[in-house]
């Protein structure tokens, strides 16, 4: 870590510089800073941030550093199991927004990328983007043939930056675990490496391109949901061209009716197309707001930008029916019981206070017509007591309740009397039973069936394998030592404290050892014409100085 902290000295700080100016320099030596900070910037507050709440200190901090950490409070915004509501309602106002770059870097980008120049691969291509982010920007352009289409290019020299950030924000997430139980209890790294992970994959346009396809093929049948088509001949990591798609962004039928159009219509296709997605396929778009989401004449939908998608197994679809279906009847047992299935309750989680407070949402929402339930309010109350009781959801699921909020904040502007919760219990229903019916109740029987008759068949061999190994005395036993890297960190300062503390004894001696050989023999103890025993005491003073203030400044003298 230190080692990284060298290397990246500088972007660390530029982040201690951004904590400061926006009032959280109080967090500078929760994340290990403080030893890389000059002397001059030792504050730790700004008096220009006294009227901001902590949310807005937290936001202006992200979009001050740029692409990586605004992607980074974009994710965290879904993640209303970790952070208070304040915090999230800010988060979600992260701005995406960057100036464009120049179309000579455009160029170069796609001759790098094809070996070929613009003019050879389109025949037209529009210099002014048509809209820009901190990843990339998009162009219109026009191919030989005459298709028009929407190229998506990566901005140069984006990826080192992005995982200089990750490298750093690896190392913050290991040293707030080692500061504080509360990073241990919410397995502050394992979020880390989840996000790693969800924005290198934006770095690759082939997913974005395959996802896009993958969400197509679910509607091949359906001429009321478009998606774009995916231009894999002219498309690479960095460079993803598809279909140029015109129509209306879904915004403009908020205040009004639009003529030739029916905002009912749109909104039930918006709806059944999103569960379809979420609770058929299991494959979802991740971050369907209104900009992500256009209608064409004929009111038939277009989603856009797949950079972000969820992923559910049949188990998690059955599970999040059940919920569903849990919340709507109101059975605390149920609802309890669906969350242990899907999510991580620690084991030192008042279960008996966990129970108490999903009674009392229960008594929040029973008896009440399902016309009148919001689902985002339901998901947020969920949200609310796991965040209480560190309940640790997976992130396919925190997208998957982002997505729902977001959907029922679009229906509602499109038609306030629509109830998603109502919508959504056919499907979950359909779960259900699907769940329970013969065949597949037998099919699963079956696959355990033959998972115990392969385990039994191969244990005469493992058993074999085992007393080998055994006879050899080779048998090894694997030990695992929690924290193994901060115990090694310790031990790396203790050492070079050690060494330090010998070279300026040894440096002591051989100063003394030279005043004394100067007294006994008379001479001067000018060295090319310098007083070489004044400036060593002056060093070793320095030397000894700095060793003290560096013992009573780690606080364990």
């Amino acid at each position: 870590m230190l080692r990284r902290k060298m290397k990246h000295g500088k972007r660390y700080q530029e982040i201690a510089g951004a904590l400061i100016r926006n009032g959280l320099g109080y967090l500078i030596s929760d994340f290990g800073l403080v030893e890389l900070l000059p002397f001059s910037q030792g504050k730790t507050s700004s008096p220009r941030t006294a009227h901001r709440s902590t949310g807005e200190r937290i936001r202006q901090f992200l979009e001050d550093l740029g692409p990586t950490f605004i992607k980074l409070g974009q994710v965290a915004s879904s993640r209303r199991d970790l952070l208070p509501e304040s915090i999230i309602v800010e988060l979600e106002k992260l701005q995406d927004n960057a100036p464009p770059f120049s179309y000579d870097e455009v160029k170069e980008i796609i001759k790098e990328e094809f070996g070929s120049g613009v003019d050879d691969l389109f025949a037209e291509f529009d210099a002014e983007p048509l809209a820009t982010a901190s990843i990339g920007q998009v162009h219109k352009a026009k191919l030989h043939t005459e298709e028009p289409v929407a190229v998506k290019i990566q901005r140069p020299n984006i990826r080192p930056i992005i995982e200089t950030d990750l490298e750093i924000l690896e190392d913050i997430s290991m040293s707030l675990e080692s500061r504080f139980e509360w990073a241990r209890d919410y397995q502050l790294r394992e979020i880390v490496d989840e996000f790693s992970q969800a924005i290198l994959s934006e770095l690759d346009y082939y997913h974005e391109g395959r996802n896009a396809e993958r969400i197509a093929k679910q509607f091949e049948d359906d001429g009321t949901v478009c998606i774009p088509k995916i231009y894999w001949d002219f498309s690479t990591k960095k460079v993803l061209t598809m279909e140029y798609i015109k129509g209306r962004k879904i915004s403009e039928f908020f205040n009004g009716d639009v003529f030739g159009y029916r905002r009912k219509t749109i909104s039930d296709r918006l709806i059944h197309s999103m569960l379809k997605q979420i609770f058929v396929d299991g494959f979802f778009h991740g971050d369907p707001h209104p900009g992500n989401l256009v209608v064409l004449p004929g009111d038939i939908l277009c989603y856009m930008d797949f950079g972000m998608v969820g992923r559910l197994t049949e188990e998690t679809k059955y599970h999040c029916a059940s919920l569903v279906i849990a919340l709507m009847r109101a059975d605390s047992n149920a609802i309890i019981k669906s969350v242990d299935a899907l999510a991580e309750i620690p084991d030192d989680a008042d279960l008996h206070m966990l129970r108490e407070d999903v009674e009392v949402l229960r008594e929040k929402y029973y008896d009440v017509p399902v016309s009148q339930l919001s689902l985002r309010e339901a998901i947020n109350d969920l949200y609310h007591i796991a965040f209480k009781y560190h309940i640790r959801f997976p992130a396919d699921l925190t997208i998957l309740g982002k997505s729902l909020i977001t959907i029922e904040g679009v229906v509602e502007s499109l038609d306030p009397e629509f109830s998603l919760i109502e919508a959504a219990r056919p499907f979950g229903e359909r779960l259900l039973k699907e769940r329970f019916r013969l065949g597949r109740i037998a099919q699963k029987g079956w696959k355990t069936f033959l998972d115990q008759v392969e385990i039994l068949l191969e244990l005469p061999k493992n058993l074999r394998d085992i007393s080998k190994t055994m006879r050899k005395g080779k048998f090894r036993m694997e030990i695992v030592i929690p924290d193994l890297h901060l115990f090694l960190e310790k031990l790396d300062r203790i050492s070079n404290r050690l060494s330090f503390a010998i070279v300026l004894l040894a440096f002591s001696i051989m100063m003394v050892g030279l005043m004394v050989g100067t007294s006994i023999s008379g001479q001067s103890s000018l060295i090319w014409k310098n007083p070489i025993i004044e400036i060593g005491f002056g060093v070793a003073t320095l030397m000894l100085l700095w060793l003290l203030f560096s013992i009573f400044k780690s606080g364990k003298f």
